[in-house]
């Protein structure tokens, strides 16, 4: 089987903004108090992140790296390594800090009052999780879009 790592990008940063309009969704949907939408969508959008890790990491595995081009005037290029940087140092606290977010929301259900350790646990674990990962989905597709779209390598 061959691939075509070049469709990869474009995959990437479509799983990255459905993560996004999940992570929103399931923010929404718990404000609202509706915590079965919210466990639905999160579970979901924790599928996406993990169906994006496998697909960056073949992406990367079969292309390697994409050199940001020097074009770009050099505000722009700071800009984008500063977004990448965060993007990328962020990234890596996203996969732990969910599991364990879902793995206190999972174990809440089962507390009987609805507002036990787990419950509580889970909500703080969410105030840390949420806006790094919200962060960490919304850049990555900042990234693809300023280097794939807007400055894409080889072109002047």
């Amino acid at each position: 089987m061959n691939l075509d790592a070049g469709i990869f990008p474009l995959v990437n940063a479509t799983l990255n903004f459905l993560a996004t309009i999940l992570l929103v969704v399931g923010f929404v949907l718990i404000k609202q108090g509706k915590e079965r939408g919210h466990k639905r969508t999160m579970l979901s959008c924790f599928l996406v992140s993990v169906i994006f890790l496998i697909c960056y990491l073949t992406y990367h595995y079969l292309a390697g790296s994409t050199r940001f081009p020097d074009y770009p005037p050099q505000l722009v290029r700071y800009l984008y390594y500063v977004i990448l940087a965060t993007h990328v140092v962020l990234a890596m606290y996203v996969p732990f800090g969910a599991m364990i977010t879902i793995y206190y929301g999972l174990r809440s259900e089962s507390e009987s009052s609805g507002q036990g350790a787990y419950r509580a646990k889970h909500r703080k674990w969410a105030k840390i999780t949420f806006p790094i990962w919200l962060y960490v989905s919304v850049t990555g597709v900042v990234v693809y879009v300023l280097l794939y779209q807007v400055y894409p390598p080889g072109q002047l």
